[in-house]
């Protein structure tokens, strides 16, 4: 070391500064490169390593964190209430090799399977579904002709509805609801882009060229429905479209116009289908000799259960009409176990969480319209007519105020094809909400 005169202070700071830096490759504050990541405070290495890798949770995920929590309460609420209304089907003969957990362990492994579906679904982005709809369209018509073909097909009761995966039975009917819906909203987006060209045409021509692609994709899909034969479906199909078509801006002459037709179309299948006419005679008196052991049995006992549930119901598990008495109580009907379990609350809290849901789904679509984005609003949009009207049919089946139809109750009755499309449509529609929200940051997709 160089030697330090006594009366020079200077010099004795510059030689305790090199001395305390004068370690075998250490460096002078002034010699060190700049790192732009450097933290500049002291923490363990462990703690360094937490605070460089971003933890996912709940807290930082840019989605609508009630809509999660309300699509969580209701699958959680439906699978208590299958386990509730399918624990003593194994007492019927015709289900004697079952297990009292057979129906709520297959319903638990559709949930599961429909959960890591939404988390796959929700990594794709938008633009992707909206790229690939008229595939995933032209696929559903091909399942929907697959499963009418004998060997391919199942059949139960009379319906050949079901393709056999192996784990499950797939319905592809519940995935032409979500290709029906994809494929109109890239449908109208299109028009949309076009409209300009087509101001100075007729107000018929106009009509025929908007109208005319859509009715053919709708009314192909309603045939194959029909052979099936599933009504249902094809009554909620034909509303997720018209939904989209009104929203996507047909002119409101036009919309009832095709809502007459609609409603033509299908006053003539139940006037002219013997077996649907009398279901539709039951309906409007259920309690006669003639509809209450036969087409109004089913409707006339979800009554009884409904009515033994009053106000507040009599418990959990303390349904009689599950115990052989109500067809179909774990699907279908699983609204009229609700009803006589939780009573008249319960039936309320549930339709105020699907009207809270549906509301919530269909203003995540206005707000991506007002962020110029048509088909994802449009999605979004469809989904909430989805999830809403079946729930309205499936409760006013329930309670006597519609026609029986064979609608499950969404997200919640037993079914695990319609658990997995229920679940992966509400992933498309969190998947809009991020990109909305990280739009609204000033984020790019």
């Amino acid at each position: 070391m160089s030697a330090v005169l006594p009366g020079n202070p200077a010099g004795n700071r510059w030689q305790r500064l090199r001395d305390r830096f004068a370690r075998p490759g250490a460096a002078l504050p002034w010699q060190r490169e700049k790192d732009e990541n450097a933290i500049p405070v002291r923490m363990p290495a462990s703690a360094y390593a937490r605070a460089r890798t971003p933890q996912l949770t709940m807290a930082n995920v840019s989605v609508d964190q009630a809509l999660v929590w309300v699509i969580a309460a209701l699958l959680l609420w439906g699978l208590v209430m299958v386990f509730s209304a399918s624990i003593a089907m194994p007492d019927n003969p015709r289900f004697a090799n079952y297990a009292q957990s057979h129906f709520l362990t297959r319903h638990l492994f559709s949930l599961l399977m429909g959960g890591v579906a939404a988390l796959i679904v929700f990594q794709v982005p938008i633009n992707v579904w909206e790229k690939w709809a008229p595939v995933l369209f032209i696929g559903a018509v091909l399942l929907l002709i697959a499963v009418l073909i004998p060997g391919i097909g199942k059949g139960v009761n009379g319906a050949r509805r079901w393709i056999s995966l192996g784990i499950m039975n797939f319905q592809p009917s519940e995935l032409a609801k979500l290709a029906v819906l994809l494929y109109a909203a890239d449908y109208i987006r299109r028009k949309m882009e076009v409209q300009e060209r087509e101001r100075n045409m007729g107000d018929m021509e106009r009509f025929i060229r908007a109208v005319a692609p859509m009715a053919v994709a709708v009314g192909l899909v309603g045939v194959l429905l029909l052979l099936e034969p599933d009504m249902g479906a094809f009554m909620v199909i034909a509303v997720i479209a018209m939904g989209i078509l009104f929203l996507g801006g047909v002119n409101a002459r036009m919309f009832f116009l095709i809502a007459i037709i609609l409603v033509g179309v299908f006053a003539l299948m139940i006037a002219t289908s013997p077996w649907r006419r009398e279901r539709v005679f039951a309906y409007l008196d259920p309690w006669s000799m003639e509809h209450a052991l036969g087409k109004g049995y089913q409707l006339s006992h979800a009554l009884i259960a409904i009515g033994r549930g009053e106000l507040f119901g009599v418990g959990l598990g303390g349904s009689v009409e599950k115990l052989h008495w109500l067809p179909e109580a774990h699907t279908d009907f699983l609204l009229s176990v609700i009803g006589e379990e939780f009573g008249f609350i319960g039936i309320a809290i549930l339709i105020v969480l699907f009207f809270w849901l549906t509301r919530r789904i269909i203003e995540i679509g206005r707000q991506a319209i007002a962020l110029d984005r048509t088909f994802a609003g449009l999605a979004a949009q469809g989904v909430g007519l989805w999830i809403g009207f079946q729930a309205l049919i499936n409760i006013g089946v329930n309670l006597g105020a519609l026609p029986t139809k064979g609608l499950t109750l969404p997200l919640m009755s037993y079914g695990g094809s319609a658990i997995l499309m229920n679940l992966v449509a509400l992933a498309i529609v969190l998947r809009i909400d991020h990109e909305n929200r990280t739009l609204m940051k000033g984020g790019s997709l």
